[in-house]
């Protein structure tokens, strides 16, 4: 057989291997001044990041508006293969004098922002039930089997996070009213474990008793660092035939990355007491070209 032209061969190469989309989500606790001025933690934060293709970080408490522009610098400033990442932000959320952002950095190259607003709560008579509105952003994705897909983020309150899960539906629905979108991820620190969301609060959440959003993080994992707490506080739920079944399947899982970067319980606690979560879509071609379903397993999927 005659030899392949390295062009070729480097042509197959891209097709068999095209990478999947890594979607995360990270409470990097009061990421404010502080945290921006510890230099090992924000060395193990940008390795976080850029394990990711989307990133939802939250918990910014940044008056100054400095720490993405930072991240930006970090993640930018020594890029190869041409990847460089670019950032959405909401605006400083809360009641009262306590303010926190949601944030998205993103790989240019593998996603854009086709849309995004902050979603309103109190309307049409509802409670304002959100201590922290989500900003929702719609992506696009050239690369993956879904082309596009809507992000809802939400950083709940723990002593009101039965009401913000229950609420993220109504979320869904104004979505649906503005948007011709299918795809939807629900994100974040929901704080849906432990005693601020019992085993008897279930029944009352839309978002869970509803089969038809698919929760990719379940009850059973921990998401803390502290060894001496276990709570699945971080999660992951799905809405869309399409979406769920790009998932790479085992993908759904928490990131260790005190385990991951041989830190301490004290080290680790010093970046954020909560692990990121995360999971994996396919690209279009991998997707194409496999007839097996790829939906994520039984075992790490909560379906209802």
């Amino acid at each position: 057989m005659p030899a392949q032209p390295a062009s070729l061969l480097l042509l197959l190469l891209s097709i068999t291997s095209a990478p999947a989309l890594r979607i995360c989500s990270f409470n990097v606790r009061s990421f404010g001044d502080a945290k921006r001025e510890n230099q090992n933690a924000m060395d193990v934060i940008v390795k976080v990041i850029k394990r990711c293709d989307i990133m939802l970080l939250m918990e910014i408490k940044d008056s100054s508006n400095m720490i993405c522009p930072l991240l930006m610098e970090r993640l930018n400033g020594n890029s190869r293969r041409g990847i460089t990442y670019n950032y959405v932000i909401s605006s400083r959320l809360g009641r009262n004098t306590y303010k926190e952002q949601y944030a998205f950095l993103y790989k240019e190259k593998q996603v854009s922002v086709k849309k995004s607003y902050l979603y309103h709560d109190y309307q049409n008579g509802d409670p304002d039930v959100f201590s922290r509105e989500p900003y929702v952003v719609w992506f696009q994705s050239p690369h993956t089997a879904v082309k596009d897909f809507v992000i809802i983020p939400l950083h709940s309150t723990p002593e009101t996070s039965v009401k913000e899960i229950d609420e993220l539906v109504d979320v869904y629905m104004d979505v649906k009213r503005r948007w011709k979108a299918e795809n939807f991820i629900f994100m974040g620190d929901f704080n849906a474990d432990c005693s601020y969301v019992p085993k008897k609060a279930w029944k009352s959440i839309r978002l869970r008793t509803n089969p038809r959003f698919i929760w990719l993080i379940g009850d059973q994992e921990d998401t803390t660092v502290k060894e001496s707490t276990d709570c699945a506080y971080d999660r992951i739920v799905l809405r869309g035939q399409e979406i769920v079944r790009a998932v790479v399947s085992d993908s759904n899982h928490i990131f260790d990355f005190r385990k991951a970067y041989q830190l301490t319980e004290e080290e680790a606690l010093k970046v954020s007491d909560h692990f990121p979560v995360e999971f994996k879509l396919r690209s279009s071609r991998t997707f194409t070209s496999s007839k097996k379903s790829v939906a994520p397993k039984k075992k790490k999927a909560y379906h209802l």
